[in-house]
């Protein structure tokens, strides 16, 4: 089962090796402070309800790559209108636990790895490189990658945007519980790519029309899904063929334009001296009844830690309890080393507690992925390996052993819609 903030027991999920990318700053914190928490409830999954995932041998010897299929919706999200099917299926805050019969089988039949995922569209089918990240909001309001089959053409920039927009060309292929992030009846009225690794969007005047609680998530949706294109480094806007110097409603500054670096679900926590202090980004899970998904979040750490330890930490630490994010990892992991960084690998040594599947004989599939998606955010980091008890062969929740480094996907959350 899946866990919310700090797991008590083991979780069941399975494996294959990893799912995906991303990176850096920017959101929106929350305003309200409860002066009583109940203690948070647990969700999980049981063991014959573990995702379908397939191992893929990677180009490097030696190295594997895991591929997940992924999206949520756990909660109703009242800034975004949503179909009426998908508002029956929301739960009631509290993350009630879901029973086995509730959870529905994965759409599309079984996970294919990126070689072998094609869709069929318009009687055509759409080979890889027509698969793109777009970055849409779940009901619970976080920004999160889901792979589509998409057609650019000419102008790829404009037309990818255009999936963004409710509403827009792409409604259909959406999966249930995301949403676009654009106002509905948002035209892109021209685009400009530099050399320099900046991409200008000029919107007609209904991109300002979206409420003022959703400013971050149509900034990070924007920024996260267009510096997926090769050569896209930073996003800056106009309306009207007027350059914004702030967002339209909030008046969030763009500078010279948005990049990654200005983050993606942003956490605020004890480090808020921003000059002492870095941004990371971890992975957490998130569900809806067809699907489990990975969600990025910003935090900040020490720039006195081991970037490498306080990631790691913080995965062991877990969401945010005001989050609806879920994690798998036993409460008593923990390394029993410094990681080790040798040329673009981190070798992690954990204990005994890592291994919370088949009775303690297994790790979770959906731990390791978390593990390498985050730490291969880092600048310089293609590898994780990983040790428990100084032992490098691990056997995973499918039954499938890993003992060698483990490479990032080209994408994470690799569902077909």
């Amino acid at each position: 089962m899946l866990r919310g903030w700090k797991m008590k027991g083991a979780a069941a999920i399975g494996f294959g090796a990893i799912v995906v990318l991303f990176s850096a700053c920017g959101s929106e914190t929350t305003d309200d402070v409860l002066e009583e928490i109940d203690p948070p409830q647990i969700d999980y999954i049981e063991d014959e309800d573990e995702l379908e995932v397939e191992v893929i041998e990677n180009l490097d010897e030696g190295q594997i790559s895991s591929i997940t299929d992924d999206p949520d919706a756990n909660e109703e999200l009242d800034d975004f209108e949503w179909a009426e099917e998908d508002e029956e299926m929301a739960e009631e805050k509290g993350g009630p636990v879901m029973e086995d019969e509730d959870i529905a089988e994965e759409k599309g039949g079984p996970v294919t790895n990126d070689e072998e995922m094609t869709e069929e569209k318009d009687g055509q089918v759409a080979a890889e490189e027509d698969i793109h990240e777009v970055y849409l909001v779940d009901r619970n309001g976080m920004v999160a990658p889901q792979s589509m089959s998409l057609i650019l053409g000419d102008n790829e920039v404009k037309n990818l945007v255009e999936s963004l927009v409710q509403d827009g060309p792409v409604t259909e292929l959406l999966p249930n519980g995301f949403q676009a992030v654009l106002p509905a009846g948002t035209e892109v009225l021209d685009t400009k790519r530099s050399k320099d690794g900046t991409v200008t969007v000029d919107f007609n005047d209904s991109f300002s029309d979206y409420h003022p609680s959703q400013e971050m998530q149509v900034l990070q949706s924007l920024t996260w899904t267009l510096t997926e294109l090769e050569g896209i480094d930073r996003v800056q806007l106009k309306m009207n063929g007027e350059e914004l110097d702030a967002m339209p409603q909030n008046n969030t500054p763009l500078g010279q334009g948005y990049t990654r670096d200005h983050g993606i679900n942003l956490e605020m926590n004890d480090q808020a001296d921003l000059t002492a202090t870095d941004s990371v980004i971890v992975y957490f899970l998130s569900q809806t009844e067809d699907e489990t998904y990975y969600v990025p979040v910003t935090r900040r750490i020490s720039q006195n830690e081991d970037k490498y330890e306080a990631i790691v930490n913080e995965l062991l630490e877990g969401p945010d309890y005001m989050s609806r994010l879920l994690t798998d990892f036993r409460q008593e992991a923990e390394l029993l080393e410094k990681p080790d960084y040798t040329d673009g690998t981190v070798t992690l040594n954990f204990n005994e507690a890592l291994l919370s599947q088949l009775e303690g004989t297994a790790v979770s599939e959906n731990v390791l992925n978390m593990i390498v998606l985050s730490l291969t955010e880092q600048e310089g980091v293609e590898r994780v390996s990983l040790k428990v008890d100084s032992e490098q062969e691990i056997l995973v929740s499918n039954g499938q052993s890993v003992s060698e480094p483990i490479v990032r996907p080209e994408r994470v959350n690799t569902g077909r819609f």
